[in-house]
């Protein structure tokens, strides 16, 4: 890939994202609050968009816990903790490893304020703060490819049916630019049916959709290929794969959840120079993207790092009126869009 493909599917990425906070779930009237993500998944598996449609009230209790994830560890405790002060192996199920890392978890839980722990006794007995609400009602997967050809299509195809046949997220769709010509069709034939398409135009902040998803159950076993015969249409040898219980679906689709909540999409500032002199947020129609002003042009995470040859820090003369407390303006840069951030964040303080 070039680094002008990668600038365009850097740009297109965004624009999906900026789009979907506005204005999932196409051709609906659903009102669900939404949380938008951008490369997240599991070991196995990343996905560049990911849409989270939440129960209301759900959404709202979540905050209670902060704006930092819970990770597994902390994932096996909190939901699970007592209304009453109580010894935590008898509050807890068995986690299938070691309990001292239970105790670390509840330790770090008790550091952050969202846990009561005590020792009585000897024992480490805790007690909830609040109930850790079921909020997620659903998980959409996007595949954001710009230039979706025929080609494209049919090296996508494999990703996207290991997607439908594991079932993790509820919807699978491939997101492609839109040129102004009606789709062709070996998009549509290489493509599995079972993923829906978007036909996205990120300068005017809208999408089309081109092919309805259909809807899968993650509450039921999913699939795992693992893998499959590579020798064409006439390869008659077996694919390799495994099953995956309901209850591991359910465990990373909360992870994934938990990490969507803290990063959200615009969290591509946190790897990129916002300190630098030329770095720049340019206001597009649907929303602002980075911008590099030395280069004149919008920039991506990779490109935007300390070791680009354009990069100059703020002067100092820059930040007199806040410096040290406020920073210059890249700190008001991650400030504006912290608050972006959190406005999809109902209840957080």
């Amino acid at each position: 890939m070039t680094g002008q493909d990668f600038h365009a599917e850097f740009d297109f990425e965004l624009g999906v994202c900026q789009w979907a906070e506005r204005a999932w779930p196409p051709d609906s009237d659903c009102e669900n609050p939404l949380v938008v993500a951008r490369q997240l998944g599991t070991k196995r598996r990343r996905w560049d968009t990911i849409v989270l449609e939440c129960d209301r009230d759900g959404l709202r209790q979540r905050a209670e816990f902060g704006e930092r994830a819970l990770d597994s560890d902390l994932l096996d405790v909190i939901p699970h903790a007592p209304a009453e002060w109580t010894y935590y192996r008898d509050a807890l199920p068995d986690p299938g490893y070691p309990w001292r890392y239970v105790r670390e978890a509840i330790h770090r839980a008790g550091d952050r304020g969202i846990l009561a722990v005590r020792k009585s006794g000897g024992r480490i007995e805790i007690r909830r703060k609040s109930v850790y609400p079921s909020w997620i009602e659903r998980v959409i997967a996007i595949e954001n490819k710009p230039d979706l050809d025929a080609s494209a299509a049919r090296h996508l195809a494999p990703q996207i049916e290991r997607d439908v046949a594991m079932g993790l997220a509820d919807e699978v769709w491939v997101a492609t630019a839109e040129t102004g010509e009606r789709i062709e069709p070996a998009l549509l034939e290489n493509v599995p049916v079972e993923a829906g398409i978007l036909v996205v135009d990120p300068s005017a902040g809208d999408a089309d959709v081109a092919w309805n998803p259909r809807t899968l159950d993650p509450s039921k076993p999913g699939v795992r290929i693992l893998d499959r015969p590579s020798g064409g249409d006439h390869d008659a040898s077996a694919a390799r794969f495994e099953y995956v219980d309901p209850e591991w679906k359910a465990q990373k689709r909360r992870e994934i959840a938990e990490r969507a909540y803290e990063r959200g999409w615009r969290s591509y500032v946190e790897s990129m120079r916002p300190d630098c002199r030329h770095f720049e947020l340019s206001w597009e129609e649907p929303g602002p993207t980075p911008f590099c002003a030395a280069k004149d042009r919008r920039q991506t995470a990779a490109e935007c790092r300390g070791s680009c040859g354009e990069f100059e820090p703020e002067p100092p003369v820059w930040r007199t009126k806040g410096w040290p407390i406020e920073g210059g303006p890249g700190a008001a840069i991650k400030r504006l869009l912290a608050r972006r951030r959190r406005r999809q964040r109902p209840g957080m303080k």
